[in-house]
């Protein structure tokens, strides 16, 4: 599935931007008094949690009306379904919440963006009642290393140690870095996230799990780069502000900086003013985009136009990635961007191709 649906105009965004409050109260009103009385997961300890779902809901309905991409707010509800069902929390309501947080906007809304609205909530609502019997699909990534499950054990356990013991062996095997990052580092961290999407493990050891990455990521980039820059051409690399996964990023920056680059990281959650200055000041000649999320796709479009409007013909190339753009690739092509990207060594490949760095 690919479908698409008219997004709203600029007025009609800010519409919605405004009656998100007021229509996230209105449905867990409605929501209390249509199931509140027989008690269940609709008690009062649950009202404010209720609150938090349904604004929820609508942050990932908003790429929805902006850009008309139906397809990530379809992928989200059934993550989310498998997210509540793995810890025995009822799921028979997601698709009847969006319908109603759809018809709370669309009442207090011109009648014509309010069609708009009802339309892109039932084609995210079929899109998701045509999957529940389909398993939300894997994200695609390099062939894990034999290695990568020992490294997820040392991630789950906390030990930096342990964690650089496997490093070290790879490294005496006269393994690549960005390799190393790719097929063990990468796969193991994504293993990590599902089984807590599964239920398998807390937050907190995914947390210190990420923790424990960056910092063999940290120690072992500084085993292998031994070399200054040796390129002129600067890439600035930034998670686009709202995305604050930035380990992926620092793959890509790994890979460039090994690769002669003169590298620019910037990291997670980056506002878009200072990022556009910043990218201005520093004169890069390629910019790198990451983004986890569809409604971080705002953040990166205006990042890109205001780029477009401050430097003209001088704007640098723009390329995009991270675990949105890797699910869906063609919402590199709705924020404007030149490329995109799926992995570090591509991205790196992408900037050699177009006459920058120091190999092209």
């Amino acid at each position: 599935m690919d479908e698409v649906v008219e997004p709203l105009s600029a007025r009609g965004l800010q519409a919605f931007e405004a009656l998100r409050a007021p229509a996230v109260s209105a449905v867990t009103n409605r929501f209390y008094a249509v199931y509140g009385a027989r008690g269940g997961h609709f008690g009062a300890r649950e009202r404010e949690a209720c609150r938090r779902d349904l604004a929820f809901h609508l942050d990932f309905f908003e790429p929805v009306l902006a850009f008309g991409a139906v397809e990530p707010m379809v992928d989200y509800l059934c993550w989310l379904r498998s997210v509540l069902a793995s810890r025995a929390i009822p799921t028979e309501h997601l698709a009847l919440s969006l319908e109603w947080l759809a018809e709370a906007l669309a009442e207090q809304m011109d009648a014509a963006d309010g069609a708009l609205v009802i339309a892109a909530a039932r084609a995210a609502r079929d899109g998701y009642l045509s999957r529940l019997e389909r398993p939300v699909a894997r994200l695609a990534m390099p062939e894990p290393w034999v290695e990568a499950t020992h490294f997820e054990s040392a991630l789950a356990g906390g030990s930096v140690r342990q964690a650089m013991t496997i490093v070290n062996g790879c490294a005496e095997r006269r393994c690549g870095w960005i390799e190393i990052e790719m097929h063990v580092i990468q796969p193991a961290l994504y293993a990590i996230g599902e089984k807590w999407q599964k239920n398998q493990l807390t937050v907190a050891t995914e947390h210190i799990s990420s923790a424990v990455a960056q910092s063999v990521m940290t120690i072992g980039f500084q085993r292998w780069s031994a070399q200054p820059a040796t390129s002129s051409n600067r890439v600035l690399l930034a998670c686009a502000e709202g995305n604050h996964h930035a380990i992926g990023l620092r793959m890509v920056a790994d890979a460039f900086a090994l690769d002669g680059w003169d590298v620019q990281y910037l990291g997670a959650n980056v506002p878009t003013a200072a990022l556009v200055r910043h990218a201005m000041e520093s004169q890069a000649n390629l910019v790198c985009l990451s983004l986890s999320f569809a409604q971080q796709l705002k953040a990166v479009k205006e990042t890109i136009a205001q780029l477009s409007e401050k430097l003209v013909d001088k704007r640098p190339q723009v390329i995009v990635g991270g675990l949105a753009i890797n699910r869906f690739t063609r919402l590199a092509a709705l924020a404007g961007a030149d490329a995109y990207c799926t992995d570090a060594l591509a991205a790196v490949a992408y900037g050699n191709g177009i006459g920058l760095g120091p190999n092209s």
